[in-house]
């Protein structure tokens, strides 16, 4: 499948046409989006009932300063408290809750600063989701990078002097099946110290086999908690199913990770109830799972080819911050992510107050690392990239940059005996 392409709309044939048309235009034509589908366990949790129950009871107009205020006061951050600090009420003392958030992570984290790389190593894609520049109908060069590719580009990146890389593949089985990533992830054991993957939710057998092939944590976009929105937006594929992805990160501990990771793409749905979500899917699994490592990333949604077709909700960097500094106060011990999808001067000033991680050198494209780490012209051909970046910041410049905010950027602070 190396170097193959897939076609967009125009160039399709004129039966995948009329699929496509029917997706978009055709509810009925839709599988259940709640419904699983044959091969995919079922481990009836009771978390997902607790967190949609909060999140579709949350009224955030309700909410008034007194109650925001009364929030930072206490010593320990209710879920009342943390749906107070989550609503409008709360933009106008936002230098309040950041000054309770830098207090939180310097009390847990000190003044360090965690640093890893995303490496793609595949990006075909199953699924139809229709803000994804991965997604099966988009027009873009394909790729499957090979064994000795994928250790070539973990070779560059290890020379430039990472320690932690997360694993990335599009989500499609065939193309990247189990076995493939756990291959990559055996790789990768030898060069890093730290691994994590991103790649489509999997059984608990499955995650057992990959944890046993060298895998720490799993992180798993929900994208929205929104239901109905959610089914708007995953039109086919295995991501179309809801309560499957919801379960991912349960899947996971269950097959032995060390840690898991959870998002929301901010700007799919009401971005304050899927943050509420989103940290509350993360507070009851941990209480579930004391053992578990959890985290949080809180991306926003990036420019796509298909923003007029989702009518994307705009997220603010104040309102982005507002989130961050309520997840910090919500969840002290969680680490929180900020990615290259915001700017480097945002980054800068987050990792002050309630980031502890952040990643460098990215790239979201399918093997280039070679060009974009040491400048000579990459041995193979590669794949587009899924979303832009604003952050394109090297390892070394980020390292530098986070010491001059007189933080200590941290490669790895595991001990293996």
């Amino acid at each position: 499948m190396e170097n193959n392409f897939l076609v967009d709309s125009d160039e399709l044939s004129p039966e995948a046409l009329e699929k496509k048309h029917r997706l978009e235009n055709d509810p009925s034509c839709r599988t259940d989006h709640m419904k699983y589908m044959p091969g995919m366990d079922i481990i009836k949790s009771d978390i997902c009932e607790k967190v949609l129950s909060e999140m579709n009871s949350y009224d955030y107009s309700k909410y008034t300063a007194k109650d925001v205020v009364a929030a930072l006061n206490h010593d320990h951050c209710s879920i009342e408290d943390f749906k107070a600090l989550l609503s409008p009420a709360a933009e106008p003392l936002l230098e309040k809750m950041a000054e309770r958030a830098r207090l939180e992570t310097s009390k847990h984290f000190g003044n360090t600063v965690y640093l890893f790389t995303p490496l793609y190593i595949a990006n075909y894609c199953e699924n139809y989701c229709v803000y994804c520049g991965f997604n099966c109908y988009n027009k873009i060069r394909r790729m499957k990078l090979t064994m000795e590719q994928i250790e070539h580009e973990m070779q560059v990146i290890a020379e430039s002097g990472m320690e932690e890389i997360l694993i990335l593949t599009g989500e499609s089985r065939a193309a990247s099946d189990v076995k493939y990533i756990g291959e990559a992830c055996k790789l990768a054991r030898k060069y890093f110290r730290l691994v994590g993957l991103e790649v489509y939710p999997v059984n608990v057998d499955e995650y057992k086999y990959l944890h046993e092939c060298g895998a720490d944590y799993v992180t798993v976009f929900q994208e929205s908690y929104d239901t109905d929105k959610y089914e708007t937006l995953h039109l086919m594929g295995h991501k179309r199913v809801w309560p499957y992805r919801f379960d991912a990160q349960e899947r996971a501990l269950m097959g032995g990770m060390r840690g898991v990771a959870f998002s929301a793409l901010l700007g799919l749905s009401d971005f304050r109830k899927d943050a509420l979500a989103t940290a509350l899917h993360a507070y009851f699994l941990q209480k579930k799972y004391p053992h578990a490592e959890i985290s949080l990333s809180c991306p926003r949604l990036r420019p796509i080819i298909n923003n007029d077709k989702i009518n994307p909700l705009d997220v603010h960097e104040k309102q982005l911050c507002q989130v961050l500094c309520a997840y910090r106060i919500f969840l002290p011990f969680a680490g929180i992510t900020v990615s290259s999808r915001e700017t480097a001067q945002f980054r800068n000033g987050i990792v002050k107050i309630a980031a502890t991680k952040v990643s460098a050198g990215v790239s979201t494209g399918i093997g280039d690392h070679e060009s974009k780490y040491t400048g000579k012209e990459d041995e193979y051909d590669q794949g587009d990239e899924q979303f832009e970046i604003s952050d394109s910041r090297s390892l070394d410049k980020m390292y530098k940059d986070i010491e001059g905010e007189g933080l200590q950027p941290v490669l790895n602070d595991y001990l293996f005996v």
